[in-house]
């Protein structure tokens, strides 16, 4: 059994940054991809990185983040991150990481995800 924790989480002023970490217990970390989602008060979950397992040499993105989010792993410290430079107003929601369990590589489908963790809230506003 997985356990995920987010943490890292806040209130931003727009065109900040922000680096949300996500410590996993139990199960065999560095063999789980690892994906990132947010769900903003209202709207359904949705995605917003990933990355594969191992060294975590593959990673994609939401068109959303792109160009201004990394998304990285320490396997060492069986935890996962998300960087966020230049946060908007429309990044603030929960953002959740899970254990990408199904579906193709690039899936951005909740449903290819599994353990999630109890999520952290990311408020940008000034």
């Amino acid at each position: 059994q997985v356990s995920l924790v987010e943490s890292g989480g806040g209130l931003v002023q727009p065109g900040g940054s922000l680096r949300l970490s996500c410590a996993a217990s139990g199960g065999t970390f560095s063999s789980y991809a690892m994906g990132w989602f947010r769900q903003a008060p209202g709207k359904e979950r949705e995605f917003v990185a990933a990355i594969s397992a191992l060294s975590g040499s593959n990673t994609y993105y939401s068109d959303s983040v792109e160009g201004r989010s990394t998304i990285s792993r320490d396997n060492a410290k069986n935890t996962v991150y998300l960087q966020i430079n230049s946060l908007k107003p429309e990044d603030t929601g929960v953002y959740y990481c899970a254990i990408k369990s199904s579906g193709p590589w690039r899936s951005r489908d909740s449903d290819d995800f599994r353990s999630w963790g109890q999520g952290t809230q990311v408020t940008v506003s000034s």
